[in-house]
C-alpha cells in the first residue's frame, strides 16, 4: 500500500500499522527537487514487495508537527518504522540498489520466514535457499538429535560457525557422559548445569574433551546473555577452570 498520511493519522497508519508490516514513511515537500526523484523510486521499490512493506508518505509542509517530532532537518527523509518504532532510516536522494538494500532488510526472505515458521521441512527448504543461514542449521539438529539422529544431526552442524551450532555439535559429542548436567539445563537450571559442565572441565586431563565442554558451556552463556548474573558468575568460574 502506498498512501499520503496526515499528522492526525500517522499514529495508526504507521506506528499501529508497523506492528503487522513494515512501514516506510516519506518525508517530502512539493517543493523539494531531490524528493521528486526519490519518491518514484521508493514507490516502485515497495509496489514489487507486493505489500510485505507499505509506504506513508508525510508532506512536512502540512504536517510540521510530526515532522519535527521526528526530527527532521532535511528532506527527502525516510524512516521505517517496525514493532511500533523507527528501525532505520536516511536522508537525500539515494540510488535504486541502496533503496532496495534498505527494504531488503526490513522484510524477511523466504528462507527467514521459513525458519521462524519451524518444521523440518521448512528448516531443510531454509537451507536449501540459503546454505549459509545456520540458525536454520540449529534448530533442524535439534529436531533430528530430539528424536535420536544424532549422527545426522551433527553432519548439519559441520563446520557451521557460531556458539550455538558450536555449543550443541559440542553437546551431542559428550552428552552422554554429562547426563546429569544436560538434563539440568534442559529443566531451566542453568546454574546447577554450568557447574557441573564447569567442574568437568577442571577435572579434565584430556585437551579435546575440556574443549568440548568448553563450547557447551559458552553456548549456554552466550544464549542467557552478558547481563545475566549466573552467565556473569560462570564465566569467572570457566575463566578459573581454563587457566
Amino acid at each position: 500500500m502506498i498512501a499520503d498520511v496526515t499528522e492526525a493519522e500517522f499514529e495508526q497508519r504507521v506506528v499501529e500499522r508497523s506492528k503487522s508490516v513494515p512501514v516506510v514513511v516519506d518525508f517530502w515537500a512539493a517543493w523539494c527537487g531531490p524528493c521528486k526523484a526519490l519518491t518514484p523510486v521508493l514507490e516502485k521499490a515497495i509496489s514489487a514487495r507486493g505489500g510485505a512493506v507499505e509506504l506513508a508518505k508525510v508532506d512536512t509542509d502540512a504536517n510540521p508537527r510530526i515532522s519535527q517530532e521526528f526530527g527532521i532537518q532535511g528532506i527527502p527523509a525516510v524512516k521505517a518504522f517496525k514493532d511500533g518504532r523507527v528501525v532505520d532510516e536516511f536522508t537525500g536522494v539515494q540510488p535504486p540498489a541502496m533503496v532496495e538494500r534498505f527494504l531488503d532488510a526490513l522484510v524477511p526472505s523466504e528462507a527467514e520466514r521459513l525458519v521462524e515458521e519451524g518444521g523440518e521441512e521448512n528448516l531443510r527448504r531454509a537451507l536449501e535457499l540459503e546454505p549459509a543461514r545456520t540458525e536454520a542449521a540449529v534448530a533442524l539438529a535439534r529436531l533430528l538429535a530430539a528424536r535420536g539422529e544424532r549422527e545426522e544431526a551433527l553432519r548439519v552442524l559441520e563446520n557451521r560457525p557460531g556458539f550455538a551450532a558450536e555449543g550443541l555439535a559440542a553437546r551431542l559429542e559428550i552428552e552422554d557422559q554429562h547426563t546429569a548436567a544436560f538434563a539440568a539445563l534442559d529443566a531451566g537450571d542453568h546454574q546447577t548445569g554450568l557447574d557441573a559442565l564447569i567442574a568437568a572441565i577442571a577435572a579434565s586431563n584430556e585437551p579435546a574433551g575440556s574443549d568440548l565442554l568448553r563450547r557447551a558451556v559458552v553456548a549456554v552463556l552466550d544464549e542467557l546473555g552478558v547481563d545475566h548474573p549466573i552467565a556473569r558468575d560462570s564465566r569467572r568460574k570457566l575463566a578459573a577452570a581454563l587457566y
